[in-house]
């Protein structure tokens, strides 16, 4: 089956797509998620360069992209260095994710129906991309690796 032209997102809560929704400008798909910069080889001093990202992007109804605000929150290194307390990488992230979604007129959790799209920031790919292989297409949100496939129902793979 060919990819859709709109992509569905299932919200599930308490799990990788329990920010998504709607808000009265449209859609929108938010996460933590850690990336690598594009073409990072894993070595030794890794830890400085996985970085943790909010990411906020944003649609209209329709679900077209209109915008990004993508945020980096510290490194693995700085979280190992830190790992509790308000302080923290984690904790700086999730409270900048909270205001985030704070600023979501009527904003209501529930599945979603977008469109590709993309954006780099820092060198790290973030969007929804369409990816064939072998036959195979699929999509998959970036940097969080989610792929959703046939049969479209909004449900991803990891």
């Amino acid at each position: 089956m060919a990819v859709p032209e709109v992509i569905p997102i299932a919200y599930v809560p308490r799990d990788r797509t329990e920010t998504i929704g709607r808000y009265a400008g449209g859609q929108f798909l938010a996460s933590i998620t850690y990336a690598f910069p594009e073409g990072f080889q894993l070595d030794e001093g890794w830890e400085a360069h996985k970085r943790l990202y909010v990411v906020l992007h944003t649609f209209d109804t329709e679900g077209r992209y209109r915008d990004s605000d993508i945020w980096c929150a510290g490194t693995w290194a700085e979280q190992l260095h830190g790992p509790d307390g308000d302080a923290s990488v984690l904790a700086r992230a999730r409270v900048h994710l909270a205001k985030l979604l704070r600023s979501l007129p009527r904003r209501a959790y529930t599945d979603i129906t977008v469109r590709p799209f993309q954006v780099t920031v820092d060198d790290v790919l973030f969007g929804l991309v369409i990816r064939e292989d072998e036959g195979e297409t699929w999509a998959e949100l970036y940097p969080d690796r989610l792929e959703f496939a046939d049969p479209w129902d909004g449900r991803y793979l990891t």
